[in-house]
């Protein structure tokens, strides 16, 4: 059966091929290039199905080379810990018989804590205000490029809905702090590791963008080339990655041809459910 391009779940999904042996692909095989998203995904998926009863709290990415989206990949966990409270794993991504990604992910067991505090959820308008109907009326519409337009597309499995969107068009953010809406476009099951997968998959969606805010500048203009280095991610409240959650990014550094972008993604109520943290390669061309 066709797998939908805006099902989650299915651009996710796996097969067991051995023993801590899984199989993943793409099902946008016109891209020039595996969605770096979709490796942390399914990698932390391959994760998820050897531990039992526990549930990610971390990962740490380093991509080490371009997928090729024509080729199945292939994860190989290795269990390094089994705790009283924790457990570790590394997942290594394969195709053509090399590595393209190495990632830690670790587990922890459900517990109460002394502590709870939490940064305060930007203020921002919420989803509704971004609605395709109400953009094509704005001024800068015609002047999108059309890879944001597609941001309101029907097939795409996160819906994404940007606050900032005259910075498409030119508009510089002084503070460099850019605020996005997203969900995944169709209702996920009720495994809550899946809609931890599911938020790592989104989250790499336009995190290194935020390098670009203060300058005027986006990834999409043709100039610039970019790609992810490593990724971190920390998960700290339950949540439901088919509801709206507000990801609210920043990037405190550029220098040698390298940006850090980083994170906060918060619940409508403004619980915070992951912070997020990313460096890549970002370079005018030449």
């Amino acid at each position: 059966m066709q797998k939908s391009r805006s099902d989650l779940a299915a651009i996710l999904d796996l097969d067991s091929i051995g023993v801590d042996l899984f199989r993943g692909n793409s099902l946008n095989v016109s891209e020039k290039r595996v969605f770096g998203g979709q490796v942390i995904g399914q990698a932390m998926l391959a994760a998820c199905r050897t531990v039992e009863a526990r549930l990610p709290h971390s990962l740490h990415c380093y991509f080490v080379h371009t997928g090729d989206p024509r080729v199945p990949l292939i994860y190989k966990v290795e269990r390094l810990r089994d705790g009283k409270s924790y457990s570790t794993r590394r997942v290594t991504s394969i195709q053509h018989g090399s590595a393209i990604s190495s990632i830690m992910v670790s587990f922890h067991k459900n517990e109460e804590g002394a502590f709870d505090h939490q940064d305060r959820m930007p203020d921002v308008p919420g989803p509704e205000h971004f609605i395709a109907e109400g953009l094509s009326k704005t001024p800068v519409y015609p002047a999108l490029p059309e890879i944001v337009r597609r941001y309101y597309e029907p097939d795409r499995p996160v819906e994404l809905r940007p606050v900032e969107i005259g910075r498409y068009v030119g508009q510089k953010i002084e503070n460099g702090r850019l605020h996005m809406w997203m969900k995944a476009a169709t209702k996920l099951p009720d495994d809550p590791a899946l809609h931890i997968c599911a938020l790592a998959y989104a989250s790499d969606l336009s995190l290194l963008d935020a390098v670009m805010a203060r300058y005027g500048r986006t990834l999409f203009d043709g100039r610039i080339l970019s790609g992810s280095l490593d990724h971190a991610m920390w998960f700290h409240r339950p949540f439901r990655a088919d509801d709206w959650l507000l990801y609210a990014k920043e990037s405190p550094n550029a220098t040698s041809g390298r940006g850090l972008a980083r994170g906060l993604i918060f619940k409508r109520d403004g619980t915070l459910v992951a912070s997020v943290a990313q460096e890549g390669s970002v370079r005018e061309r030449r």
